[in-house]
């Protein structure tokens, strides 16, 4: 039979096959592939500007109150480039694909997976909403599960068949277990046995993956720090004191304000719990009084078509940290697909090279290019894929605290 000559594409096709197989939290966000950057005299920059749904206020009589619409948006930057090289001889080029897959492309495509995997999981960092907050415990009941759908359900969150939970193994075994007594479809329970996973359960699909973070908190002692201006605060700088000198608040932190609670997106009612923000920038406090400038996400609205709390900060109002000081906690995500974005771009493709191939596959952009070296009958070879990530809506996710230090 004769020998099969793997072709560019054929290499970059299947490559990206391997890679997308591999991509499980980012196989469930929005992905979006932009053709701008392959088009000559159509470069856009590496920044993407994605815009957010416009928010309004009701009028309440007959008489017109007319306000300007106030569009937002968020920046994406497309930045990050990675990629595998390898070096492999003619005699490995013509092999059988699914050889050659095996040999070369599987663990290769495996190691690219897990750190762009890594890298866009750490948009837990983005997100305010968390449960079981206190991470005394493994959320392993419905009812720890049922606290995180509740949390997007009253974020307006769309019910459409995009919500999931990316959750490590620790947290899925607990779950499987705890839910093994009771009714489910015989399918469902069939594959929790052979796989030992939830699937779909609570109106989410359920994803294991075990490059879920545990984020380190900040380290602070047993102090009670308050807001600290002689106004009420709003905003996304809140000026706090009552922090041990040199205590540190870590970016991804999550917090809240006493007598600040959630309110519902369009009728502005309060909820009966406190809103939450996730502390944006690494901060240190100083002098004998602990003060610090917590910079934080959402800011404080108070008023207005985007208002998300009842009230400003006031001063002497508690700063609560969620979580143990110095201690670890894995960040276990439930969303919606529209919360996170994970975007990818076509790398320009070079000429004077042995070969050259770029291929889209469900959003993601990958390029392989190869050179020969005629000393020593090799072919140099590098697989690229440059993206960028961005929590847009992230009021569309919640993060489910594991237990502390497991």
């Amino acid at each position: 039979m004769a020998n099969t000559i793997l072709t560019p594409t054929m290499v970059t096709r299947k490559a990206l096959e391997i890679l997308h197989a591999n991509l499980n939290f980012i196989g469930s966000i929005n992905r979006q592939y932009d053709d701008s950057y392959a088009k000559s005299g159509a470069k856009i920059g590496s920044t993407l500007k994605v815009r957010l749904p416009n928010q309004f206020e009701i009028r309440t009589g007959a008489t017109l109150q007319t306000k300007d619409v106030e569009e937002s948006s968020v920046d994406l930057v497309m930045s990050t480039q990675k990629g595998v090289d390898v070096n492999f001889s003619s005699v490995e080029l013509t092999l059988s694909l699914d050889d050659f897959s095996e040999r070369i492309l599987e663990p290769a495509m495996a190691v690219l997976a897990a750190n762009i995997e890594a890298d866009a999981i750490n948009m837990y960092k983005d997100v305010w909403n968390m449960v079981n907050a206190a991470g005394t415990a493994q959320p392993s009941s419905l009812a720890d599960w049922l606290a995180a759908r509740r949390v997007l359900n009253e974020r307006l969150t769309p019910k459409d068949g995009n919500r999931y939970f990316c959750v490590n193994s620790l947290a899925m075994a607990a779950i499987v277990d705890a839910l093994k007594g009771l009714f489910n479809p015989q399918s469902a329970i069939a594959d929790q046995f052979r796989d030992g996973v939830m699937g779909r359960a609570i109106g989410f699909t359920w994803l294991e993956n075990d490059l879920i973070v545990r984020h380190l908190t900040g380290s602070r002692d047993n102090t009670t720090p308050l807001a600290n201006s002689a106004a009420a605060q709003d905003g996304s700088t809140i000026k706090c004191d009552g922090f041990d000198q040199n205590a540190t608040i870590k970016k991804g932190d999550v917090i809240a304000f006493g007598g600040v609670y959630a309110v519902h997106p369009e009728t502005k009612q309060s909820y009966p719990y406190l809103q939450q923000f996730v502390v944006t920038k690494d901060a240190t406090a100083t002098g004998s009084t602990g003060d610090v400038d917590l910079e934080i996400s959402p800011p404080v609205i108070s008023t207005g078509a985007k208002q998300n709390v009842s009230a400003k900060v006031a001063d002497n109002a508690t700063v609560f940290v969620m979580g143990d000081p110095s201690s670890y906690y894995a960040q276990n995500l439930g969303y919606h697909r529209d919360a996170f974005a994970f975007v990818t771009a076509d790398l320009e493709m070079p000429k004077g090279v042995d070969f050259a191939a770029r291929e889209v596959f469900d959003g993601i952009s990958m390029r392989v290019v190869t050179q020969y070296d005629i000393n020593n009958d090799k072919f140099p070879c590098r697989i690229d894929v440059l993206y960028g990530y961005k929590a847009v809506r992230p009021q569309l996710a919640v993060r489910i605290q594991g237990k502390k230090n497991e």
